[in-house]
């Protein structure tokens, strides 16, 4: 569940689009995608439809880290992903819900690609895309979570994506929470210390249950940081773990909620994409997830099998979204 600061990936033939020379209008030429998440931001430079570069550097979304900080990490992801005669860039991020949010990314992303169009949307954009979708609903369960969808008519709709003090829910940051939660709760009850607490004591290196109070509350923790503790609810859930594994099947059952909420919206069924590193990882959450929507009649749901920044190019080529 942990994102590394600096990524490198073989670059794989199907993310092609169009010949190696050469890509139809919208495609030729430099594109970059960004996927701007809480923890990382990755970049992936196409050249005429190819990928040809793909670096990871720290989070520039606003919400997470400083304006300052998100500007310094977007330079060290352009250092390593190239600038020059960039025809678009297409980014997706948490969080952006207005204008003023997508004017504001692209003001910091523009002075690394002069003269390029940069489009911002909300991060789920990438992920139907990515998903192979022009319609339907993307569900992001990553360091946070959101649900978003368009149908036909170009209606779109979201639920959740709230941020982690008012929603979140089913997010690693929900569930590291939730893991807190469990431990002050055995402690007030004066019980010992099970598998789950012992683990999150060590993850956060004290040694007894109400030293995590102070740690939770303290700027030297934060977002981020709790998400990374939602691995320790996987393994605990996958070794047995009554609370965990029911803190998994909630987890799935308030993304299903949202998506539920969402697919109601806009009039449509489906198809329903479930993406971000728990979306993509989590194999007792994804059976959560499809149970409790096909409970609702939702069947066709789709586990993301390629990272949203490859949504960019058919976002590109849909010409959609700009900002």
């Amino acid at each position: 569940m942990t994102d590394s600061e600096h990524h490198q990936t073989a670059l794989p033939g199907n993310h092609q689009a169009g010949g190696a020379a050469s890509a139809p209008g919208p495609l030729a030429g430099v594109i970059i995608g960004l996927d701007i998440g809480g923890t990382k931001t990755r970049g992936v430079r196409f050249e005429d439809g190819a990928a040809v570069a793909d670096e990871s550097a720290g989070s520039s979304n606003v919400q997470n880290v400083s304006r300052n900080q998100a500007a310094l990490n977007l330079a060290d992801l352009f250092s390593r992903i190239g600038g020059g005669q960039v025809a678009h860039v297409y980014a997706g991020a948490g969080g952006i819900d207005t204008d003023d949010d997508a004017a504001a990314l692209a003001a910091l992303i523009e002075p690394h690609v002069p003269g390029a169009k940069v489009t911002v949307v909300h991060d789920s954009r990438l992920l139907l895309a990515a998903g192979g979708a022009s319609t339907g609903v993307a569900v992001i369960a990553g360091t946070g979570s959101a649900a978003w969808g368009r149908n036909a008519a170009g209606d779109e709709a979201r639920a959740g994506g709230w941020g982690y003090l008012l929603g979140d829910e089913g997010s690693g940051y929900w569930l590291g929470r939730e893991a807190v939660r469990h431990s002050l709760r055995r402690m007030n009850q004066g019980l010992p210390a099970d598998q789950l607490t012992e683990a999150l004591l060590a993850s956060c290196g004290v040694q007894h249950p109400n030293r995590l109070i102070a740690l939770f509350h303290s700027p030297d923790t934060g977002r981020r940081f709790w998400a990374q503790q939602a691995r320790l609810v996987v393994d605990a859930a996958a070794a047995g773990h009554p609370a965990c594994q029911e803190l998994l099947d909630q987890a799935g059952k308030d993304l299903a909620g949202l998506t539920a909420q969402t697919l109601q919206k806009l009039g449509i069924d489906g198809p329903v994409i479930l993406g971000g590193g728990l979306g993509m990882n989590v194999v007792p959450l994804q059976e959560s997830f499809r149970s409790h929507l096909a409970a609702a009649g939702v069947i066709d749901v789709r586990v993301l099998d390629q990272d949203p920044v490859f949504g960019a190019l058919k976002l590109v080529s849909e010409g959609s979204g700009a900002h």
